[in-house]
């Protein structure tokens, strides 16, 4: 399959990037680095990726930004960055990535468990996972042509360490990329895929 994978140069992506690669041919695409460069919260931006890249078989995105702060902290500005990145963000790449997708492809958006599990400091990063999730849900009933689904990770051991943080409830980049080939290779269509029924 050829694969597009946007974030390929996060944490995430590169172990996405790595158990897939093996077996497919994956198109890196990321903000300053890849093989192709895109920024999520520019839709003339998306759209110029689609047109290099033409024709996949699936999509897979593992990038978006959004603010992590306590709530009386979050600003406006915090608010837009979750909702113009990491939502609208990949919102527009089922927009305007389905019609590049080939006939029963695929695409896997990423979303994240403060959806479900929320945290103090969370408020502006779990409204944007939730909307994801809904956004799916929704948008899968009328998308027939392919396949629509969003992983939601957990906090990844890697980055947990480099925020000198206690590993412990970690998954990792590796395993955490385990639930990507499910959602690509599988049969699942508006569902959100949780790391840990995966490993």
């Amino acid at each position: 399959m050829k694969i597009l994978l946007i974030g390929a140069t996060g944490t995430i992506g590169k172990a996405v990037a790595t158990r897939l690669g093996a077996e497919h041919e994956v198109i890196a695409a990321g903000y300053t680095e890849g093989d192709v460069q895109v920024d999520l919260a520019d839709a003339d931006s998306i759209k110029a990726m689609f047109e290099l890249v033409g024709k996949v078989d699936a999509i897979i995105s593992t990038a978006g930004q959004a603010r992590f702060a306590p709530f009386n902290a979050l600003s406006d500005d915090d608010y837009l960055l979750g909702l113009e990145n990491k939502l609208m963000g990949q919102v527009n790449l089922v927009r305007y990535g389905a019609d590049y997708v080939k006939l029963g492809g695929s695409i896997t958006l990423t979303s994240g468990v403060l959806s479900r599990k929320p945290m103090a400091g969370s408020a502006s990063i779990s409204m944007v996972n939730g909307a994801l999730e809904s956004f799916v849900r929704a948008a899968a009933l009328e998308l027939h042509q392919l396949r629509l689904n969003v992983v939601a990770p957990v906090f990844v051991k890697e980055t947990m360490a480099m925020m000198g943080l206690d590993t412990e409830s970690g998954v990792s980049a590796a395993d955490t990329a385990i639930a990507y080939e499910v959602a690509v290779n599988g049969e699942m269509h508006g569902e959100t895929l949780d790391i840990t029924d995966y490993i």
